[in-house]
């Protein structure tokens, strides 16, 4: 049977797969057996505890993981590993390994680029081709378990955070339910405050969010002091004004109790002068918030361009005096192309040129 065609087990329940597994014959005390084998990379031939049989015809129907890892990078800098993944249906997506002293970090992708536009933003060049399922969320992870396996460090992903390609709100019930499984006993078991997800403010979605018992990090894609820069960067500016999103953004921490992170990109010319960082302050008094500063990886598709380290400093600084707490966000993966989106468009880019010249052969 066609990859395209097989039924993804990796993104059901346990109770799920009891379900699919009833259909087959089998006793329900297999779902727990195969959900943990699922969750531990192990494919069906080598899930020992359940029968030949059984194995067999899991194999010929179904899939353990959709995802597979195509091609991987690590820095040099900071042992980060960019990691390429290929779909059943020959997408491509990526991911980013990032190590530190207190475990690793695996920032994943929700979708297949992004419909969401903002200008700085390598994801969003191509729109959005499709979003991915729970399983092919997941199936990230394990795969990224098994690079870190094969690296004999005897180490897993600890930390998400849901930054990668796609808006997450956009492909709302999936990343819910991926959230849901994720912290589930018997499988990858991350627990959720170890996860943080990025949105670039879809209202509604982020309202919705904040009632689904699921505590983890919200970051938000703010990127401006005020909505006439916001509008410039951020088409989803044009449909939620500021105050809105922030407002979402109070209602979140209240239901929630979790402080916010903003997310913010320096552009030079457009929103990194002192100033504009001191009405960003007036914004955001009194919120449980926190600012990740972020010099912006300078997008020439769209014409914008980084700043200065001095540039940073005045910015953080006038967030500080204004007692905003605020960070300037370590850059990772520098050498390896380790900004959102930019490893998957060289790729896509060199297999158009290998194809054309292959044609003209």
């Amino acid at each position: 049977m066609n990859n395209m065609n097989k039924t993804q087990l990796l993104g059901m329940t346990p109770e799920e797969l009891g379900a699919f597994l009833k259909e087959m014959g089998q006793p329900a005390f297999r779902a727990k057996q195969l959900f943990q084998w699922l969750h531990q990379g192990v494919p069906f031939s080598g899930m020992s505890n359940l029968p030949k049989t059984l194995r067999s015809a899991l194999e010929e129907n179904c899939t353990d993981n959709p995802v597979r890892v195509l091609e991987t990078i690590k820095s040099k800098l900071d042992g980060t590993i960019k990691l390429l993944y290929a779909l059943p249906d020959g997408h491509i997506i990526e991911g980013v390994l990032m190590r530190y002293k207190y475990g690793n970090t695996l920032c994943l992708s929700t979708q297949v680029g992004c419909r969401m536009g903002c200008a700085f933003c390598a994801s969003t060049l191509d729109g959005c081709a499709r979003s991915l399922t729970p399983a092919e969320m997941l199936g990230q992870i394990v795969c990224a378990n098994g690079v870190l396996a094969g690296d004999g460090e005897g180490q897993k992903v600890g930390n998400i955070v849901l930054m990668g390609s796609g808006e997450p709100f956009d492909n709302y019930d999936n990343v819910v339910k991926f959230l849901r499984i994720l912290r589930m006993e018997g499988g990858l078991c991350i627990g959720m405050r170890s996860v943080s997800l990025s949105t670039c403010g879809l209202v509604p979605q982020m309202r919705r969010f904040a009632q689904e018992d699921l505590p983890v990090t919200l970051s938000l894609s703010l990127h401006a002091p005020n909505d006439d820069i916001r509008r410039q960067v951020m088409p989803v500016a044009k449909v939620y004004a500021m105050d809105d999103v922030l407002e979402a953004c109070r209602y979140y921490i209240e239901q929630t109790g979790r402080r916010v992170i903003f997310e913010y990109a320096l552009i030079h010319g457009v929103n990194a002068a002192p100033e504009q960082a001191a009405e960003l302050a007036a914004r955001l008094r009194g919120m449980q918030c926190h600012v990740n500063l972020i010099p912006l990886n300078s997008v020439p598709e769209r014409g914008l361009t980084g700043v200065t380290e001095r540039e940073v400093d005045a910015f953080r600084k006038a967030l500080e005096q204004r007692n905003i707490s605020v960070t300037r966000r370590r850059e990772m993966g520098d050498d390896i192309e380790g900004a959102c989106g930019q490893l998957r468009r060289r790729y896509m880019k060199d297999g158009m040129m290998k194809d054309a010249a292959q044609a003209q052969e």
